[in-house]
């Protein structure tokens, strides 16, 4: 399951976190991806070690992991924390798939799926779009600025090179209380109906308490805490 969520709608908030972004020093994107990766990954991140940085990477992070529709998708467990990524002329990122595993210690975590908040208006630069590579498909996303994208981290994915401009992105993988793919999205598409039955129907009724027991029961079933 690919989705495009809008994460950020105020412009107003998108242009004060790219000021702020502005003021970011930057690494070598290559110093914190694994061997494989490491020969395919042309790109810069923010360092985020001082207080403004440790701020917009909480804010960040907030704002991908108190989303709504974010929950409902990935049923998260825990967050790893977020990157910022910048990749300008002649940078890109060619086809890769993600660690299983990140971090250590109490940090590690299975990484089931994927995101990418889009930051830089998609007029700003040329390339640059996020390809993922899964069975029988591929999908080509060059998202608005404020818009996030879910993806399964076991996906081969890819950032096209960049011809004109520069991409601003915050990225970071998330592990699931559900592990199994199939069942994360009945969840997300029985939440979807709940959601759209409670437009509809009295919270008490038989319709609702019925399904509030079936995600309930599914949760029991599938989640590992």
């Amino acid at each position: 399951m690919i989705l495009v969520i809008n994460a950020i709608r105020d412009s107003e908030h998108l242009a004060a976190i790219s000021d702020r972004i502005a003021m970011l020093d930057w690494r070598d994107g290559r110093e914190t991806a694994g061997k494989v990766a490491r020969e395919v990954k042309r790109n810069e991140q923010a360092s985020m070690k001082s207080t403004a940085g440790r701020a917009l990477q909480d804010e960040l992070f907030r704002l991908v992991s108190d989303n709504d529709i974010v929950t409902a998708a990935a049923q998260p467990r825990r967050f790893s924390p977020v990157i910022i990524s910048r990749t300008g002329i002649d940078g890109k990122y060619g086809a890769h798939v993600d660690n299983a595993m990140m971090g250590r210690g109490a940090r590690r975590l299975r990484t089931d799926l994927s995101f990418t908040l889009f930051l830089t208006p998609p007029d700003d630069y040329d390339g640059g779009e996020l390809v993922i590579h899964a069975a029988g498909m591929t999908q080509a996303v060059k998202g608005e600025a404020g818009s996030l994208v879910l993806y399964p981290s076991g996906s081969i994915h890819e950032v096209t090179p960049v011809t004109r401009g520069a991409r601003v992105v915050c990225i970071g993988w998330i592990e699931s209380t559900v592990a199994d793919a199939a069942q994360r999205e009945m969840l997300f598409d029985l939440e979807n109906l709940r959601a759209a039955l409670r437009q509809k129907l009295p919270s008490q009724s038989a319709e609702l308490l019925t399904l509030d027991k079936t995600i309930a029961n599914l949760l029991r079933m599938w989640a590992r805490s």
